[in-house]
């Protein structure tokens, strides 16, 4: 089996054929500090009404935000949802969304970002907010605070 990734974070090899990113369709077109952008199609994510699926766009929010606190937390530090809200603003029926994420804050311990999610018209049709958990990797002559 061969080493996946997401971006910059590392995928266990035994859990690579596993991840719910692929099953989905979720492509990263950037990644870097600040922004991380991605897309995801519509078809194969459809609620029974023939829409997006809100809880697709959940994925799409949480994966972008998640890589976004992982490249915060620096190397060797680690990253976990902490909360996610999602506001589906509008129908999407066909194409690809695209999920563009932005730090609100990151600091610390956490890390919230928001993504914008719209349609291949550029139209958004969702808002998510998450919230990460940060470990960063001690600094050489800085140890973790453990409290």
């Amino acid at each position: 089996m061969s080493d996946v990734s997401l971006g910059p974070w590392a995928v266990r090899a035994e859990f690579s054929q596993e991840q719910l990113v692929s099953k989905l369709g979720i492509e990263l077109v950037r990644c870097e500090p600040g922004l991380v952008i991605g897309t995801m199609p519509v078809d194969g994510n459809r609620q029974p009404a023939g829409i997006i699926h809100g809880g697709a766009n959940a994925v799409l929010a949480e994966t972008l935000g998640s890589v976004a606190a992982f490249l915060h937390s620096g190397p060797g530090g680690h990253a976990v949802g902490l909360d996610l809200s999602c506001t589906h603003h509008r129908w999407v029926a066909s194409g690809r969304v695209k999920g563009v994420c932005r730090p609100l804050h990151e600091g610390y311990a956490t890390a919230t970002y928001e993504i914008a999610i719209s349609d291949s018209s550029g139209r958004r049709s969702c808002t998510a907010r998450l919230t990460c958990a940060i470990s960063a990797a001690p600094r050489r002559g800085h140890a973790l605070r453990t409290a």
